[in-house]
């Protein structure tokens, strides 16, 4: 009972300061550096300690102190209750995510089963769809409770986008999971041990498919209409500042690791390394001994696995300094009369060649 209350702990705090400490912070650099190199430009270079500017790594800190030190702003006739629950409805759900999705494999170690997930749900999948709905609650909140026609408008665009993109999101996933007959995270990241089984290659058309609705998901460009600083200032958080500010910020950012480890887990092998078993890791690491072993298959793992969610993060990025912006009805008919039949004929051809398989 000890040993298990210490596990559950140390995989919490091992997500949350990867979130939290690492992620969160460093793909406010990412973002400024990534586009400074794609446009041809120098990117965050100022903030130094000692004259020492390390690729401008110091800014994540000079902006963490500017935003404790910011005015907390509530505009005049703007509802405080709700202007102050909408950023963490929008930052709750992208942390509590990583709850159910793993990021290593099960190992025994001095007699203890290790299974690296937080929380291994039999409905792992449908979790993480309820908590994303959540976050739409969030932007609407933050767009109608700050009295703004500029936030408002944003927030009835998030609504219709996101809102649309979750049924079209909900379905692009049904071929995988008709593949590996499991709503449950850690059994398909399991069943992907062999390289040819990763559900990229099961389920090519699936992978695209729910790739563009979790970008449109997030609301990162080119599906960034709810924000669309050239139309609506900055949308649906125009009337924020401060910490609530970072929150939408910091919600944006992590949904992205998010979006990055449920693609890894779906489609791209999990913690797997291409051709190599887990018990073929063991093995090469027997000269440590049986627990040594498992903790260093365990680190490699760990490492593969946030290797694999990091290019898609970068990924992302790049998309995001890549491509325009598409207009509102461009992004609606993307969705309904695109996606959403390609998905219904994935599941339909998927259906069938599980049927003629199974005879």
């Amino acid at each position: 009972m000890v040993a298990d209350l210490i596990e559950s702990v140390a995989k919490i705090l091992f997500i949350f300061s990867v979130n939290l400490g690492f992620f969160a912070p460093i793909l406010g650099w990412v973002e400024r550096k990534q586009s400074a190199v794609m446009q041809d430009r120098i990117g965050a270079n100022r903030a130094n300690i000692g004259g020492f500017t390390v690729l401008g790594l110091f800014h994540p800190i000079a902006d963490a102190i500017k935003v404790l030190t910011k005015e907390d702003f509530i505009p005049a006739g703007a509802n405080k209750f709700f202007h102050t629950l909408a950023p963490f409805i929008c930052l709750v759900p992208a942390i509590v995510t990583f709850s159910v999705i793993p990021f290593g494999g099960r190992y025994q170690l001095f007699g203890h089963h290790v299974n690296l997930v937080i929380a291994d749900l039999d409905v792992g999948i449908l979790f993480v769809f309820a908590l994303t709905s959540l976050a739409t609650y969030g932007v609407v909140l933050s767009g109608w409770s700050s009295r703004s026609n500029w936030s408002l408008l944003g927030g009835l665009r998030a609504s219709a986008q996101m809102l649309s993109y979750e049924v079209a999101m909900g379905l692009t996933i049904i071929g995988i999971i008709m593949v590996f007959g499991s709503l449950k995270l850690t059994d398909i990241g399991a069943m992907q041990e062999n390289f040819l089984h990763w559900g990229i290659f099961l389920q090519p058309l699936g992978f695209i498919l729910f790739f563009t609705c979790a970008v449109a998901e997030n609301k990162r460009a080119p599906f960034d209409i709810p924000e669309a600083e050239s139309e609506l200032v900055a949308g649906y958080f125009t009337e924020y500042s401060g910490l609530k500010f970072v929150m939408f910020w910091m919600g944006e950012f992590l949904e992205i690791v998010a979006i990055s480890g449920i693609l890894t887990t779906l489609f791209f092998g999990a913690w797997h390394i291409p051709f190599v078993t887990d018990q073929r890791l063991l093995s090469l690491f027997q000269f440590a001994g049986p627990n040594g072993a498992a903790v260093l298959a365990m680190l490699v793992g760990i490492a593969t696995f946030f290797a694999k969610v990091i290019f898609f993060i970068w990924l992302q990025m790049t998309i995001r300094w890549t491509l325009p912006r598409f207009r509102y009805d461009q992004v609606m008919r993307l969705c309904w009369k695109m996606i959403l039949p390609l998905s219904l004929i994935n599941i339909t051809i998927t259906g069938l060649v599980l049927l003629l398989w199974i005879k």
